[in-house]
């Protein structure tokens, strides 16, 4: 048996329970984790509302991502973990659990710099902050990147990956303090959506061209000032509708006329292949980069709950008050 967080009836905070449930079992090709660390999503609030449900044969355990040792060897495994092993993993579900029985294509070493609390803030915002740049836009030299919420745990991670690229990030954030750490992270310019037009800012700073690739996980209520900042031929990449999923007005014409790309992703939704190519190529391409001193990407953490504080952990998202990622300790950090 393990602990896990349950949500019997959607709602809020408040519905979100911790008992006892069977641990699970691994199938064939799976890892058993003992998790000590997982992190939430805003995909954990929608889910938790009975919004946005997990695919079809996953766990109905909220958390898409967790850190912790290998516990238990499903058979047929074919990349030579070990027992107690350091792993990070990116989910479908069942992250906030003691337990997660996790495809080993899904797994990843935990840089040794890091520690295990640390890692929990990587695989779910790193590798869609990854996806979004490298498989969707396929991000190029020396463009303009403008990443909304670039305070949150992807905003702060595709801050990082756009220097890493070789592009130059500018992001949105609704507080000096929030601009003032994507600012330390990389980014080159930083405006307060709440006191200042971002397209202007935008236009302002690439002297009329606009930004090569927004990444969007607002939606609705900023599609006009998107297409505005956005460059001729540009990638707007929609991965979430925290501002609204209606449109009204001309977005088509407007689009059409900067022969704009509307591209839409989701991470969940994808097959076992495509993750696993996902992780795949992160771990190749930047992992090592969390170890190299002259790359020095860094998970960053806004703060820390035990599971038992779940609902306060889950409230704290919910104000908009977190600059970076909320992680859930299920075992004290040494």
């Amino acid at each position: 048996m393990m602990r896990a967080v349950c949500v019997d009836v959607p709602g809020g905070p408040e519905n979100l329970l911790l008992r006892t449930v069977p641990r699970p079992q691994p199938k064939c090709g799976e890892v058993l984790i003992k998790v000590h660390a997982t992190a939430l999503n805003r995909a954990d609030l929608l889910q938790r509302r009975g919004l946005y449900p997990p695919p079809p044969g996953e766990s109905d355990i909220i958390g898409l991502e967790v850190a912790g040792t290998v516990d238990t060897l499903g058979p047929g495994l074919k990349g030579g973990w070990g027992r107690d092993d350091r792993v990070m993993a990116l989910l479908s579900g069942g992250g906030y659990a003691e337990y997660v029985s996790v495809p080993e294509e899904l797994l990843m070493p935990v840089p040794p710099n890091l520690t295990l609390c640390q890692a929990a803030a990587i695989p779910e915002a790193w590798l869609t902050a990854f996806q979004l740049l490298v498989f969707i836009a396929q991000v190029k030299e020396g463009e303009v990147v403008l990443a909304h919420a670039g305070a949150s745990g992807v905003g702060t991670a595709a801050v990082q990956l756009v220097r890493l690229l070789g592009a130059v990030p500018v992001v949105t954030a609704g507080s000096p303090e929030k601009l003032k750490m994507a600012l330390s992270l990389g980014a080159a310019a930083g405006f307060n959506y709440k006191e200042e037009s971002f397209a202007q800012g935008v236009h302002d700073f690439t002297a009329g061209k606009g930004a090569d690739v927004i990444l969007d996980c607002i939606g609705g209520c900023n599609w006009e000032h998107n297409v505005s900042s956005l460059a001729t031929d540009g990638r707007w990449v929609l991965y979430g509708t925290m501002g609204g999923r209606a449109v009204e007005g001309e977005l088509l014409g407007k689009l059409l006329s900067k022969r704009g790309h509307l591209l839409c992703s989701l991470l969940r939704s994808r097959s076992l292949q495509y993750k696993a190519d996902l992780v795949k190529a992160f771990s190749q391409r930047v992992l090592p980069c969390f170890s190299d001193q002259h790359s020095s990407l860094r998970p960053v953490i806004d703060s820390t709950f035990n599971l038992e504080d779940i609902t306060e952990a889950h409230r704290h998202m919910e104000a908009n008050k977190n600059t970076g990622k909320i992680v859930i300790n299920l075992i004290p950090p040494n």
